[in-house]
C-alpha cells in the first residue's frame, strides 16, 4: 500500500472518534483452576485477559498483535459474549452488552459478527455453502426464500467465490475459499462490525494477501469496522489504522499502526519488531535484533508491578513494585521509561 493512500485512510477513521462504535473498558477475564492434591486443593486464576481498554470508531481498523497465549482470541470472543467477562465494560453504540442472556444478546449480533481462525472447523460439514451463507438470514428473518438464495449469489460474487458452487460442500474448497465462506456468511446479515479473530494464520502467505485484500475492499465498500486479531506483525501493519500490543493480558502500547511501526516506545513491542523479518536480505542481516532473556511470566500468577520487567532490558525497582497504565494521547505506552 502506497505511503499516500495509507495517509487517506488514517485521516478518514480519524476524523469522528469521539462517537466510538464499540467501547472496551477495563475488559477482564479469569478462568478459575483447582490444584494441588486431593486432600489439599488449592484454587487459582488464569488472568487470560486482566484490564483490557480501547475503543474502535466506524469505518476503523484496530490490529490486536502479541504472543500465543497473550489473550488476544479470548478478547475477541469476551467482546461477542461467547467468553463470559469476570469484570468490564463493554459498550455497542453506547448500548452495554456485557453480561447479556442468549436471547438479550441475539439483537446485537446481526451488527456484531466473527470470523474465526480456523476456517473449516467453523463450518457445518453437513450443510452446503448456499445453506451456510443463508442461516443468518432464516434466524434474523431477512429476506424470502427466492430472495435469500439470489442474496446467497451476490455474497458469493462480493467474496470472489462462483455461485454456481453454493450446492457444494465445505471439504470441496480450498483453505481460502473456506475462509470466504465464512465472511460471507458474516456479511449475510449487514454488520457493522465484524471481529477477526486471526482470519488468515492458517492460510498460505498467498492466499493471506488475497483475504487481506478483500478484507479491504469490503471495508471500503461497506463501511465495515474490523478488531483484527494476528500475531504476523506485516498483516496487522497492512490492515490496521490503529494498533494495540498485549503482553500477558494486558495492552502495552496502542497507537496509529504508522506512528507505532515507526516509534515504538514500550520494549516489548520494540523486541517484537525486531524480531519480524525484513524483504530484504541485506537489512535482514545487517540489523540487530532484540534477544529477550529471563522468565516468561506465568498468567497464573499475580504481579506487584510490570509482567515484562523480568525479561526487560531497562527495568528498574520501580518496574516491579508498581504496575504501568497506559499513558499518553494518541500513542499510548504502559511504561515508565517510554519516551
Amino acid at each position: 500500500m502506497s505511503e499516500a493512500v495509507l495517509t487517506a485512510r488514517l485521516a478518514d477513521t480519524a476524523r469522528d472518534r469521539s462517537k466510538p462504535l464499540l467501547e472496551v473498558r477495563d475488559l477482564t477475564v479469569h478462568f478459575p483452576f483447582r490444584h494441588g492434591s486431593l486432600f489439599n486443593p488449592q484454587h487459582g486464576f488464569i488472568r487470560a485477559v486482566d484490564g483490557v481498554s480501547f475503543d474502535v470508531a466506524e469505518g476503523e481498523t484496530l490490529g490486536i498483535v502479541g504472543e500465543s497465549g497473550c489473550g488476544k482470541s479470548t478478547t475477541a470472543r469476551a467482546i461477542v459474549n461467547l467468553v463470559r467477562r469476570t469484570s468490564g465494560e463493554v459498550r455497542y453504540n453506547g448500548q452495554r452488552i456485557d453480561g447479556l442472556s442468549e436471547s438479550a444478546m441475539r439483537p446485537f449480533r446481526a451488527d456484531l459478527q466473527m470470523i474465526f481462525q480456523d476456517p473449516f472447523a467453523s463450518l457445518n460439514p453437513r450443510m452446503t455453502v448456499g445453506s451456510i451463507i443463508a442461516e443468518p438470514m432464516k434466524i434474523f428473518k431477512l429476506h424470502d426464500a427466492k430472495n435469500r438464495t439470489l442474496e446467497v449469489m451476490r455474497l458469493m460474487d462480493l467474496v470472489g467465490l462462483n455461485p454456481r458452487f453454493l450446492n457444494r460442500y465445505p471439504h470441496e474448497f480450498s483453505g481460502g475459499q473456506r475462509q470466504r465462506i465464512g465472511i460471507a456468511r458474516a456479511l449475510a446479515v449487514q454488520p457493522k462490525l465484524i471481529i477477526c479473530d486471526e482470519p488468515v494464520s492458517a492460510l498460505d502467505v498467498s492466499i493471506q494477501a488475497q483475504v487481506i485484500n478483500l478484507l479491504m475492499e469490503l471495508q471500503q465498500k461497506l463501511g465495515l469496522a474490523y478488531v483484527f486479531i494476528a500475531h504476523d506483525l506485516a498483516v496487522v501493519r497492512h490492515i490496521a489504522h490503529r494498533v494495540g500490543v498485549m503482553y500477558l493480558g494486558r495492552l502495552v502500547e496502542l497507537a496509529d499502526g504508522r506512528e507505532l511501526y515507526a516509534n515504538p516506545r514500550h520494549p516489548y513491542t520494540q523486541a517484537l519488531l525486531s524480531a519480524a523479518p525484513i524483504p530484504d536480505p541485506k537489512a535482514e542481516r545487517d540489523r540487530k535484533r532484540i534477544e529477550l532473556t529471563g522468565e516468561v511470566p506465568s498468567p497464573d500468577r499475580e504481579y506487584a508491578g510490570c509482567s515484562f520487567a523480568d525479561r526487560c532490558p531497562i527495568a528498574e525497582t520501580a518496574c516491579r513494585e508498581t504496575v504501568p497504565q497506559l499513558e499518553g494521547d494518541a500513542h499510548r505506552a504502559a511504561c515508565f521509561k517510554a519516551e
